[in-house]
């Protein structure tokens, strides 16, 4: 289960030795170890989430650490399509510390963290997702930034009424979600992450940047 940008998910399921491009996940041991590594990196970035909101923490600093947070992520990414266990190991542990460097300098700015009254979810699309109980909650939702649709609780109840197929699952098969993927609204990383080339090589021609 490996996830991305914080990290990038596997099915549980899917055999080992058909990562081949992940060299270290090459025996159930080694994918154990690396998965629990990125896992770790999975817990941290949750958090920040939760205090800060979805992609917000980076628009929070400066350009010189902001920088250095997206490369960090960009080497992430790298050691877990292409590096061995010790790179996958190193650079978990290096993008941990990213993100808790991010935490410090927006909490010494004095920036605000998210409302407890607001629960943000990212998109497919790029967007944020901010749900609130009532529209007097809706004066929480902070965007800096970021492009935020604002949802009630009634207006999910209606929602979740008009969507029977997905609700009919649900009740089908008991503890099944709808997943979809955490991305940030023009994330530099969203071209170049899982490219097998170094952060200072010039890109491949297929980018298009």
């Amino acid at each position: 289960m490996v996830k991305k940008a914080g990290s990038k998910k596997m099915a549980e399921s899917e055999p080992v030795v058909k990562a081949r491009h992940m060299p270290w996940s090459q025996t159930p041991g080694m994918y154990m170890a690396g998965q629990a590594e990125i896992d770790e990196v999975d817990i941290v970035a949750r958090d920040m989430e939760r205090r800060w909101g979805v992609d917000r923490l980076r628009l929070l600093v400066g350009v010189e650490l902001r920088e250095k947070f997206d490369r960090q992520r960009f080497l992430f990414n790298k050691a877990i399509w292409h590096g061995d266990l010790q790179e996958v190991r190193e650079q978990c542990r290096r993008m941990i510390a990213a993100w808790r460097a991010l935490d410090r300098k927006a909490t010494e700015s004095g920036a605000g963290s998210l409302s407890p009254d607001v629960w943000e979810i990212g998109l497919p699309d790029g967007s944020v997702a901010a749900l609130v109980r009532d529209n007097g909650d809706a004066r929480h939702v902070v965007a800096e930034g970021r492009f935020v649709n604002v949802y009630t609780t009634d207006e999910i109840g209606r929602l979740i009424h008009a969507l029977p197929t997905v609700m009919a699952i649900k009740e089908t098969f008991k503890g099944a979600t709808v997943t979809a993927s955490r991305v940030s609204i023009d994330d530099p990383l969203n071209a170049v992450s899982a490219g097998d080339f170094g952060i200072d090589d010039p890109l491949p021609e297929f980018i298009g940047l």
